[in-house]
């Protein structure tokens, strides 16, 4: 399943500074960046749970915010690209 996931950690304080990098590495582990703090993640069932999971032991729920939305599949029929684009193929081999 295609997933995106957005947030926004307050980083008024070192705290939320260092909560901030370990919820963009979770992103990371999961997919690509395809905005500051937006990602698009390709999972299964069990990689989305793990993700979930992972992502709130980052998070202050009264301080953070943090949403992840299922798109439609196939995403290249729902999602309108503009500008520059730095997209991974995801299905596609990693070595040519």
């Amino acid at each position: 399943m295609q997933v995106l996931v957005t947030y926004d950690v307050c980083t008024e304080k070192v705290a939320g500074r260092k909560r901030l990098r370990k919820v963009a590495q979770v992103c990371k582990n999961y997919g690509q960046r395809v905005q500051k703090s937006v990602f698009e993640c390709s999972v299964d069932e069990a990689q989305y749970e793990s993700m979930i999971r992972s992502l709130l032991k980052c998070i202050k729920e009264d301080e953070d915010s943090l949403r992840v939305y299922r798109l439609r599949e196939p995403k290249e029929r729902y999602v309108k690209e503009f500008g520059v684009n730095g997209r991974i193929d995801f299905d596609a081999p990693l070595v040519v």
